[in-house]
């Protein structure tokens, strides 16, 4: 050991976290919070402000990359429009700038995303001379079941998320730790030479135990997902459209958003009733809105209707049966939905956007045969929780913070 090991005043190991969405914010600021008083935790968010990251105590470096697509700008022509008009090519080589500055204080660089944020943490890292560890909670070898080849030309710009491209496999090969989604994906990753770990599900992983109780009524439990990106606006409409024709369920709303951006439908009126909880009625259906409460809905809900990415997945890891409909995007789009469906199996029914389709498949997905069935993949294809104790154990074990 060092002198400078030795020394109580030298400064702790530096970890730099690089991630581009949403739910890869919320396992890397996860991840952030379990190394919290043993490195020192930066990130540098590619898609938005990553402020889950801040709230768990890490210090942001570069600039923030506001996208009109979310983070999706091959989700569809109109997507890449949006973000290249936003500055989408100058703002990102920017970015990779940053990255590699802020690498050069870290021992570690964890990249939390797909192959284009691992494109940025390996350039990063290798010029920072840093470790490198890639948590890749978005491919899945599950998304190839049943594509075929017309089913792959039909969805060539997800062609990259259906499975991990050659380039993605050599700087996976390079990197010190590799953790998949679920053992499949493992066992895809080994045949290529890459030694990947499934150690569990990020995605219940970082699923929020019940935050508060709920105004239950009795009734079976209707959560609505909308999600956290724009699609929200044109799905919440024909959400509570559909939870008009289902009078023996109560619907929540998990709403991840302020209370202005609700988009209600015609004829629908808003009654906020505090900083969490709000109802929306049509004067005959009252549907409660509530806020930091997603946790408390997955766990009380029978059904789902959502059109979001991870809350899809998490209530069908929890066993619940998820139905969906396509939107205009700019996440949920009829590709993603199908890609979705590949992942979760019968824990997913996708519908027509139409609010008697949904309602109809609301209360077909709530018989017990077909309930039972969709419980049985979601929990087997989404896997247990799990995962991010050992992640954060090897960051510590590859920083050096683990030794005496």
């Amino acid at each position: 050991m060092t002198i400078a090991q030795n020394d109580r005043s030298s400064p702790p190991p530096g970890v730099l976290f690089i991630s581009n969405g949403t739910a890869e914010d919320l396992i890397g600021a996860a991840l952030a919070a379990r190394l919290r008083g043993r490195v020192r935790v930066e990130y540098a968010p590619l898609v938005g402000e990553g402020q889950a990251y801040a709230r768990a105590g890490a210090v942001k470096v570069g600039r923030t990359l506001r996208l009109p697509s979310g983070g999706f700008p091959f989700g569809s022509a109109a997507n890449l429009r949006a973000d290249l008009r936003a500055g989408l090519i100058r703002e990102s080589l920017g970015q990779w700038a940053d990255a590699c500055r802020g690498a050069r204080a870290a021992q570690v660089v964890v990249v939390v995303g797909d192959a284009y944020a691992l494109m940025v943490g390996s350039l990063a890292a290798r010029r920072a001379g840093a470790r490198l560890v890639h948590v890749q909670p978005l491919l899945s070898a599950q998304y190839l079941e049943g594509l075929g080849v017309r089913g792959a030309l039909a969805e060539l710009n997800a062609l990259g998320a259906n499975r991990p491209m050659e380039y993605e496999l050599a700087l996976a090969r390079r990197a010190d730790a590799v953790f998949v989604r679920d053992a499949a994906t493992a066992r895809y990753y080994a045949a290529r030479g890459v030694r990947a770990t499934f150690a569990g599900s990020f995605a219940m992983d970082v699923l929020s135990a019940p935050e508060r109780p709920l105004p239950l009524d009795g009734r079976p439990v209707l959560a609505l997902l909308p999600g956290s990106r724009e699609d929200h606006r044109e799905s919440l409409p024909l959400m509570l459209r559909a939870a008009a024709r289902l009078p023996g369920w109560q619907a929540l709303v998990a709403w991840p958003h302020d209370w202005d951006a609700l988009t209600l439908p015609d004829g629908w009126t808003l009654a906020v009733q505090g900083p969490e909880q709000a109802e929306v009625t049509d004067g005959q259906t009252r549907v409660t809105v509530l806020r930091r409460a997603f946790g408390a809905v997955a766990h009380a809900a029978t059904v789902a209707v959502g059109t979001s990415g991870t809350a899809n997945e998490q209530l069908a890891g929890l066993g619940v049966p998820v139905v969906a409909f396509p939107t205009g995007g700019p996440q949920f789009t009829a590709g993603f939905a199908r890609r979705q469906a590949r992942l979760l199996g019968r824990a997913l029914m996708i519908v027509a956007p139409d609010p008697q389709a949904v309602a109809q498949a609301v209360t077909r997905a709530a018989q017990p045969p077909i309930q039972a069935r969709a419980a049985l993949d979601g929990l087997t294809r989404i896997g247990p929780a799990g995962a991010l104790p050992r992640v954060a154990a090897r960051i510590l074990e590859l920083s050096g913070a683990d030794r005496p």
